[in-house]
């Protein structure tokens, strides 16, 4: 086995939209940023907006769907890629209030402290979200040095 690891990190999470202004307003009303980024495509059009956010400055795509790739489904997939908040509850609520319809509900994880839940934006992904006590831990140990 190779002692160098194939996937070295989160690097980039893309959302499709049909309506990428509705997007980028939403996504940046639930972050509280402005994307740092964004593309014109043909005909002057967003075409892609891009936001950096969290403790590692990890990068959050919204690509206008027209550029998907064409074995792309429309609707929520079968993978979810989970964002660590610090209280989900709060951040589900958050969210449903902001149009998201719950995916998953708030789901506590065995014993270790995990908590759960995702949504489906109103541009039909999939945004997970979690409480994870080793994200913390990772943090907490890179801070300290």
């Amino acid at each position: 086995m190779s002692k160098i690891q194939t996937l070295r990190g989160f690097a980039t999470i893309n959302y499709w939209a049909d309506d990428m202004e509705a997007a980028k307003a939403w996504y940046s009303e639930l972050l509280g940023i402005a994307p740092y980024f964004e593309r014109l495509g043909p005909g002057g059009q967003l075409a892609y907006a891009e936001f950096r956010l969290g403790d590692y400055q990890h990068e959050l795509g919204l690509i206008n769907r027209r550029f998907a790739p064409t074995q792309a489904t429309a609707g929520p997939g079968g993978v979810i890629m989970y964002w660590h908040v610090d209280d989900v509850k709060a951040t589900l609520n958050k969210l449903k209030e902001m149009g998201a319809e719950e995916y998953e509900p708030l789901t506590h994880r065995g014993e270790a402290g995990f908590i759960t839940a995702s949504v489906t934006d109103p541009f039909g992904n999939v945004l997970g979200i979690m409480y994870n006590p080793h994200y913390l831990e990772m943090l907490n140990t890179i801070i300290k040095g």
